[in-house]
């Protein structure tokens, strides 16, 4: 790879970190990430077709190892690291404003992996319907129908607040309630 690339590549290692980190929940599993796609990357650039979008390229090559490793991950079963989570184990959040994200991010994470990725992928990194369908490798349509249904359900979970025991999801998770209220 040569020097200019690979500016161009580092170029994109913050963007990479931060999907990366929203689909592993933790910071070292992230960092792993990013070094195995950058890994694949470089093993592989000449397959890197001149004049197409580097970032999505990038990004496609950060989903499938994701991808690869969940799969992986699945037949030897789910191990959580103590030290991953005790930082929420200390001290409840003081302000509001950690409230809100905290509320925030326990809606995000009642979604579909379809419906997180979409949303990552269009809402925080930026990417148009068709760069974000080729990344997943899906159909533009697909996309923009999830697109929606991921935003209407994260907007439904967020408003409905944090769930508690007791709590039913609803029959339909695709379809937020219409809002209409039936005569008793």
């Amino acid at each position: 790879m040569d020097p200019e690339h690979a500016g161009a590549v580092e170029g994109h290692i913050p963007s990479l970190r931060r999907y990366a980190r929203s689909l592993t929940g933790s910071v070292d599993r992230a960092d792993d990430l990013v070094q195995d796609c950058l890994e694949r990357a470089v093993a592989r650039f000449e397959q890197f077709q001149p004049g197409t979008d580097l970032r999505a390229w990038l990004f496609t090559i950060l989903h499938n190892v994701h991808c690869d490793q969940a799969r992986r991950r699945s037949r030897q079963g789910t191990q959580v690291p103590l030290e991953d989570c005790d930082h929420l184990l200390r001290l409840p959040a003081r302000q509001g404003h950690s409230l809100e994200l905290r509320d925030l991010h326990r809606a995000f994470v009642s979604l579909s992996p379809d419906h997180q990725r979409i949303l990552l992928l269009a809402g925080v990194e930026g990417f148009s319907c068709e760069e974000t369908a080729r990344i997943l490798g899906v159909a533009v349509g697909t996309v923009k129908s999830r697109l929606s249904r991921a935003r209407d359900n994260l907007r439904f979970a967020h408003q409905r607040g944090p769930a508690t025991s007791t709590d039913q999801p609803p029959a339909a998770v695709d379809q937020p309630p219409s809002g209409r209220r039936v005569a008793a």
